[in-house]
């Protein structure tokens, strides 16, 4: 059988090879998304639990529904998933993410089905999920809309798919790039590619071409005062994401 085409940029992998090990650091290299989880699991539950008519005051409001975190890293986003009752996949094109998910899934005793694998590959093999989580992905792939497309091939029709990114414009670069990486230290010099970066409005092109459809946006927006992030829904001026649905 011929091999599933991929997007995925190698020297984007090794980025994140590299910092593996420190994922479940809240003050190492990926403490810029310790601070902003919360902001974004608020969102993701809120938008999944509005799709699927669950109420988020319940145990387990996601039992049932099979989630997919695409690019999952150690699993900052897929243990919360887990633990509000989801069957959860997470998959990396990084092996070394994978190893130290599972060992965390392992030690925090959730069920994961963590893989070394692309969306590409799942595309391929027939795997359908309810909701697929792309958070901070698409701008490291090496062709954004087939990455999409094979995003959108993994949704069941009516599912959701929630993305995330970076807008491209100066403020972005002095944030995102010369703030993040070189002031605060909180990235490696070279984590983020300005260019890669995606306009709202070209995410949401992209995303109506892999046959999505675009229901919501909001930006992330980081109070260096309160030094806490918080969703709006005018600032998409640095970070924002996106939610969509598969048509039925």
């Amino acid at each position: 059988m011929q091999a599933a085409q991929t997007t995925i940029d190698p020297d984007e992998v090794a980025k994140f090879e590299a910092m593996a090990a420190e994922w479940w650091d809240p003050n190492g290299k990926f403490k810029p998304l310790h601070m902003l989880n919360p902001c974004r699991l608020d969102y993701i539950t809120s938008q999944i639990a509005a799709e699927f008519d669950r109420d988020l005051s319940t145990r387990e409001p996601f039992k049932g529904l099979r989630i997919l975190d695409i690019g999952c890293g150690g699993g900052l986003l897929s243990e919360p998933m887990a633990r509000l009752g989801a069957e959860v996949v997470g998959a990396d094109a990084a092996e070394r993410n994978i190893s130290v998910a599972q060992v965390h899934a392992e030690q925090s005793g959730l069920d994961i089905d963590y893989r070394h694998t692309t969306a590409e590959a799942l595309a391929e093999a027939g795997e359908q999920f309810d909701a697929l989580l792309n958070m901070e992905v698409v701008e490291h792939v090496a062709e954004p809309l087939t990455y999409l497309t094979a995003c959108r091939q993994l949704l069941r029709p009516g599912g959701i798919h929630l993305c995330s990114t970076i807008n491209r414009n100066a403020k972005s670069f002095a944030m995102a790039i010369v703030g993040a990486e070189y002031v605060m230290r909180w990235l490696p010099k070279g984590t983020h590619e300005w260019h890669k970066f995606i306009t709202p409005d070209e995410l949401c092109k992209l995303l109506k071409q892999a046959g999505l459809e675009p229901v919501d946006r909001k930006g992330f927006v980081f109070n260096p005062v309160l030094w806490t992030w918080s969703l709006s829904p005018r600032d998409l001026s640095v970070n924002y994401v996106t939610a969509s649905i598969k048509p039925a």
